[in-house]
């Protein structure tokens, strides 16, 4: 065997992860259904003008879908698999913080908990899509747009009918209430 074919070789063992045609349709379909359950959520959250958008949203469905389908590909037992999915879950959390900020000293100017949700729900859809629970992963995925593009609709409704929260919702800031001490009103006096 001359060298050229011993690398050719090695090369085709390299790739014969992919047995038949049937596992090969079970990859392509788990990943490019990953792909576009994340393209939505990302393009929903692109329209509203957040950070987070298409690519990130996919990038995370489909990158969930690889972490637990490789191992499900080389037979893992379930009880490892579910140490796979608490590191999956971690990981994207640490991700998700990443886009939470808090502005100022005031606890009611706090952004992105609705991406950082999002991303984690995203993560969540992309699992589900990799261990092969497709029509889950779509249930789940129209819940989230539900959530995320008619709930906010929903709110605006209720609030125009009821009228709106006593703290004035979540996009005005909610400022605490000054209490005089009986020094200031001695100060006052002076």
């Amino acid at each position: 065997m001359s060298w050229h074919d011993e690398v050719l070789d090695t090369i085709a063992s390299e790739f014969s992860d992919v047995t038949d045609v049937a596992q090969l349709t079970r990859i392509v379909l788990r990943l490019t259904l990953a792909g576009v359950l994340g393209f939505l959520l990302g393009f929903e959250r692109e329209q509203a003008g957040k950070a987070a958008g298409v690519r990130t949203h996919m990038l995370v469905a489909i990158g969930s879908a690889m972490f637990v389908l490789i191992p499900q590909q080389t037979g893992i037992v379930p009880a490892d698999m579910s140490r796979v999915i608490q590191g999956l879950v971690a990981g994207v959390g640490f991700l998700c913080a990443g886009t939470i900020l808090k502005q100022g000293k005031d606890e009611s100017h706090v952004q992105g908990l609705t991406t950082a949700a999002g991303l984690w729900m995203t993560a969540a859809i992309g699992m589900a899509c990799g261990l092969g629970r497709e029509a889950t992963a779509l249930l789940s995925a129209l819940l989230a747009l539900a959530v995320l593009a008619l709930v906010p609709r929903l709110v605006a409704l209720v609030e125009r009918v009821a009228g709106p929260s006593r703290n004035g919702g979540d996009a005005q800031e909610v400022r605490p209430r000054v209490i005089a001490s009986p020094d200031d009103d001695r100060s006052r006096r002076s």
